[in-house]
Order: structure tokens, then C-alpha cells, then sequence
């Protein structure tokens, strides 16, 4: 459905038309630019708007079916924008993607949101609070609603490093759901990684297209700016998965360590119940003529030498560390 629709003048909301015919009526009387905002619409709500402002049908179709990766495409005048923003449930300690479609044109901006983020009606507020910035045309709202998506990165950001300090906590801990955590945390991260690695090419095609046409300098300066966030925030969702995968090996070493102790263990008092079997069985053959046979302390010496040597061998593996 359609969420906002409004037509922009010199920075200023100028008409809220009731439908999109009225929409490209006042937008071209009054030489300002439309921002529609939709949320989940459906194929023949976007085909509508898109039948209105002569939306490429590629671009149309992507939009359409969803599940596209962050991506920026031409088509002749206009440009369409996928994007993966993202947000962090904190009750489920667990990162939610959604999808965010924007298509841009000299005279219009349509987003098509498929999620709860981000907030565009934030950006809308924020924008109309700032009519000087508003009034640059659909290039400030668009700088905008970038903007957006990347500062509601910086909350998942956080969420995933409390997520990996408690993955170097458990390894230590012993706890057995560490792997399967990693594991989770490894794909949340990686996903990421798809949502924001795109955006620093996207971002520098929009800036030599400004700089091609010798946009407004404070344009060209925001979109730096949003650039440089995208950056640092890239490396750091590098820096986890290098964190997780070092977590993993020494999860993996921990566990081998743990295998080998628990042989030892087992070895160590096999061979400690294997003395007295081994002297059990030497003097319980059935021979007439052997040492000890007859001799009164033979079974006192037999059952010392017994607890002798299986004390001797227990000495023994627990100066080693086995036991």
C-alpha cells in the first residue's frame, strides 16, 4: 500500500494528492518532485505507480519478487536501488534482514519497503525539518534514506560483538552449544557482509555521477560522509568473521585437547586394572610344580604385589598428567 505520497516544492510539502494521477498533475504544475513511500505492496499497487511514472520494467519485476541482492542499475534516466537493511532483536539475539527497493528519477523518488526497517518516516521528518536540504530534489532524499540504512546498521554492529565476546566466554566454559552458536553467528555475519560490502561501489558511482554533472557540493559531501561510515563498518563485520573462524579452531583445538585427556584417562586405568588381571592370571594356572605354590604367604605376596604395582602405574600416569 501506499504509505506517504506528497509533492515537494523549493523544500516544502506542498500537496498530499489522493491518488497518482493527481500526484503527476501537481508535481508537473508546480515543477516539483513526488516522494511516495510504499510498504508491501502489491503487484498491482507497484504496477500502478509504475504505469504512472514509467518505472523500467526490469526494475519493476526485481522489485516485484524481492530477495535481490544491494545493487545499483541504470536505465536510461532513471536509477534503481536495491538494499539489505538490518536490525538486531535483542530478545533473540539475532540479526532480521529486510529489503528496501528505491527507484529514482529527476522528478521522483519511490521506495518500496518490504520490512520494518528502516524507519523512512524518520527520514521524511527529518528532511522536511530541513527544507534547504529538501529543496535539492530527489538526490537529498535519496542521500537521506542511505543515510538511514547505515546508521541502523551501527545498533547491529554492537549486537554481534556482545554476541562474540559471549562466544569467547563459552569456549572457555565448556559449554557444548558453542559450535551450533558459532555457527549461527558465522551466517548472521556473512549475510551482513552481502547487505554492506555492495554499498561502498554503490556509494561511489552516485558520487561520480554528481561529480559528473558538478552537482551541489553539499550533496556530494554527504554522500562522503555516509560513504566513510560504510567503510568502517564494513571492516568491522570483517574483522568478525576473522574472529569467528578463530573461534571455531580453537573451539576445535579444545575439543581435541578434551578427546585426548579422556583417552589418556581411559588408557591410563586399563593398564592399572590390567596389572592385578596379569598377576591374577600367572598364578591361577594350573601347574603342579610352581614358585609360591606352597608357600603360606604366597596369597598375602600375590595381592601385593597386585595393589603394588597398580599404585606403582597410578603414581606413574598422575606424574604424567593422564589422570
Amino acid at each position: 500500500m501506499i504509505v506517504d505520497n506528497a509533492v515537494y516544492v523549493a523544500g516544502h510539502r506542498t500537496a498530499d494528492p489522493p491518488s497518482l494521477d493527481e500526484t503527476f498533475e501537481v508535481m508537473r504544475e508546480r515543477h516539483g518532485f513526488a516522494w511516495i513511500g510504499m510498504y508491501r505492496p502489491s503487484p498491482e499497487e507497484l504496477q500502478s505507480v509504475a504505469d504512472e511514472f514509467d518505472l523500467p520494467p526490469l526494475a519493476v519485476e526485481d522489485a516485484l519478487k524481492g530477495h535481490q541482492r544491494a545493487k545499483l542499475e541504470k536505465y536510461g534516466g532513471s536509477t534503481f536501488l536495491a538494499l539489505r537493511p538490518a536490525r538486531y532483536l535483542d530478545a533473540d539475539e539475532r540479526v532480521e534482514f529486510g529489503e528496501l527497493h528505491v527507484f529514482l528519477g529527476a522528478e521522483y523518488l519511490i521506495t518500496v519497503r518490504h520490512a520494518e526497517s528502516p524507519d523512512l518516516a524518520l527520514v521524511r521528518k527529518r528532511l522536511e525539518a530541513d527544507p534547504a536540504l529538501l529543496a535539492k530534489g530527489p538526490l537529498a532524499v535519496l542521500y537521506a534514506v542511505l543515510d538511514q540504512v547505515v546508521d541502523e546498521y551501527v545498533p547491529v554492529i554492537n549486537g554481534l560483538e556482545n554476541d562474540i565476546d559471549e562466544i569467547e566466554d563459552q569456549l572457555f566454559n565448556g559449554d557444548q552449544e558453542v559450535s551450533r552458536r558459532i555457527y549461527q553467528l558465522s551466517r548472521e555475519v556473512m549475510a551482513f557482509q552481502r547487505a554492506t560490502h555492495p554499498l561502498s561501489d554503490m556509494l561511489e558511482t552516485l558520487r561520480d555521477a554528481l561529480a559528473e554533472r558538478d552537482a551541489d557540493v553539499t550533496l556530494r559531501e554527504n554522500l562522503r560522509d555516509v560513504h566513510d561510515h560504510v567503510l568502517r563498518i564494513v571492516e568491522r563485520a570483517d574483522s568478525f568473521r576473522q574472529l569467528l573462524q578463530n573461534a571455531l579452531m580453537v573451539h576445535t583445538t579444545l575439543v581435541g585437547q578434551d578427546q585426548n585427556n579422556e583417552i589418556k584417562k581411559i588408557s591410563s586405568w586399563a593398564a592399572i586394572l590390567f596389572t592385578p588381571t596379569l598377576v591374577g592370571t600367572i598364578y591361577g594356572m594350573n601347574f603342579e610344580y610352581m614358585p609360591e605354590l606352597h608357600w603360606v604367604l604366597g596369597y598375602p605376596f600375590a595381592l601385593a604385589l597386585m595393589l603394588a604395582l597398580g599404585f606403582g602405574l597410578y603414581k606413574a600416569f598422575k606424574r604424567k598428567g593422564w589422570l
